[in-house]
């Protein structure tokens, strides 16, 4: 439905001093500070992880060499959504004047309702990092599980015990996060890089990593995970996380949370021949995903 002058009356009478409620800032981006940005060709993109080799046997004299075979484990899928919104203003909303106060407003609205949309999209992969189903990963496991499948067995990337934040459970899982190993079970050199919180945690996190001294606590101890320079990129807050205990950390694991950029935002305006109305559009195409899962280590928190 186009937007008509009775839905606008206010702004055909005299002496309207301004208008407001669409010239909020807003959270912007916020998805960068966790996906790595790609570009796509396709409909839809692809990523295999590998095993690779087993430790490698003792070969006695004489004997033959051992073989080991090299094995696809899982496929990761990116399937790009197309995202858009349009709005139209009649004609004579137009012919009224109302055109030109009112279209740069509205395009302003337009382009933050298509940033939000992006936003959710990218903290529904942590939002549902614990649900399986339509919500699995390529290996068929939840993003945050303790039964990934591989070829040395079931593998974690969650809190065994789930707990809120608080310097214990972040210690636990740092060092969760530096005994990960591949699919082959051998040990990786990976750390957690930073904290993804949502807002209501961000000044418990800001205690637990940043203080000088251990938080609440009337020890004189160094405050481990900085004195040792833990989590080096700091505390992020996501805006868009939903569960208001649950954290990740997310690490310096290669091919992990990626966003796929398969058509940057475009905008147009058209004017309809039929009813005379001037037409505004907007539209993209992504996909948020991850493809390896030891990119994040997370728990729900203990609610």
């Amino acid at each position: 439905m186009a937007i008509s002058r009775a839905q606008l009356a206010k702004e055909l009478e005299p002496g309207l001093n301004a208008l407001f409620g669409l010239e909020f800032n807003r959270y912007e981006n916020e998805h960068s500070e966790i996906f790595e940005e790609e570009s796509s060709d396709r409909a839809f993109e692809e990523e295999v992880m590998l095993g690779g080799f087993s430790t490698a046997p003792v070969k006695n004299e004489g004997q033959s060499i051992s073989f080991d075979d090299a094995q696809e484990t899982y496929t990761a899928r990116y399937a790009h959504e197309t995202i858009a919104l349009a709005f139209s203003i009649t004609e004579e909303a137009v012919e009224d004047n109302l055109y030109d106060r009112l279209a740069s407003r509205y395009t302003k609205a337009l382009a933050r309702s298509m940033a939000q949309t992006k936003q959710i999209k990218a903290a529904a992969v942590l939002n549902n990092a614990f649900s399986t189903g339509v919500n699995a990963i390529g290996d068929g496991a939840a993003l945050c599980s303790a039964s990934h499948p591989s070829l040395s067995g079931n593998q974690t990337n969650v809190l065994a015990v789930a707990a809120d934040l608080n310097e214990t459970s972040l210690e636990q899982m740092l060092i969760d996060v530096a005994g990960l190993t591949d699919e082959r079970g051998l040990k990786i050199a990976v750390r957690g890089m930073k904290l993804i919180i949502p807002k209501e945690l961000q000044f418990i996190a800001e205690r637990v990593i940043n203080s000088n001294l251990r938080s609440g606590t009337a020890d004189n101890d160094l405050n481990a995970t900085k004195s040792m320079g833990m989590l080096p990129d700091g505390a992020v807050v996501n805006h868009f996380l939903t569960d208001t205990d649950a954290f990740f950390i997310k690490t310096d694991a290669p091919n992990g949370f990626k966003h796929f950029n398969r058509s940057s935002i475009k905008t147009a305006m058209e004017g309809d021949f039929d009813t005379g109305n001037m037409r505004f559009k907007a539209r993209e195409r992504y996909s948020f995903g991850v493809s390896d899962w030891r990119c994040v280590y997370g728990t729900p928190g203990a609610a």
